[in-house]
């Protein structure tokens, strides 16, 4: 009997995938736990179109990504904060603090995508790299300046 899972089922198959299993199985384990349906045409077409929905919606995600790229390509995040001799910071400016001041900016970005291998601890402008998506990476600019 061919089945559609609807979930990821160990030894047997992956969400989405249409697989000929044992009559008995897939009747009495596989579709009243709700990890499968039969793979009628009509089940078959409605993942073919849960599918293709899918794939637009990650090209679409990326589109956005890449945007939002272009739009931090623009921008210098300034932060400010007190520093010693040389220009070494009491402290340092983390993810987060960047995070936050482009929260004020109206931009809405999760911190874990900033990534920065270690804080910032001189003043200056430093180029910071940004993951918006597995395949678009933008560069945003944070400039620290001294002060209280």
């Amino acid at each position: 009997m061919k089945v559609i899972f609807l979930q990821d089922v160990k030894a047997q198959g992956k969400k989405g995938q249409i697989k000929e299993v044992s009559e008995g199985y897939a009747l009495n384990f596989l579709i009243p736990r709700g990890l499968a349906k039969p793979a009628s045409e009509g089940n078959v077409k409605t993942l073919e179109n849960q599918k293709q929905a899918e794939l637009r919606r990650k090209e679409q995600e990326k589109i956005d990504a890449q945007e939002l790229a272009k739009q931090l390509e623009g921008i210098t995040v300034v932060l400010t904060s007190k520093a010693g001799e040389g220009g070494r910071l009491f402290g340092s400016i983390t993810n987060k603090q960047v995070a936050e001041e482009l929260e004020k900016m109206k931009i809405k970005l999760d911190k874990r995508k900033i990534v920065m291998d270690e804080p910032i601890r001189t003043l200056g402008v430093t180029q910071v790299p940004v993951k918006l998506h597995p395949e678009v990476t933008g560069t945003l600019k944070v400039q620290v300046k001294e002060g209280s």
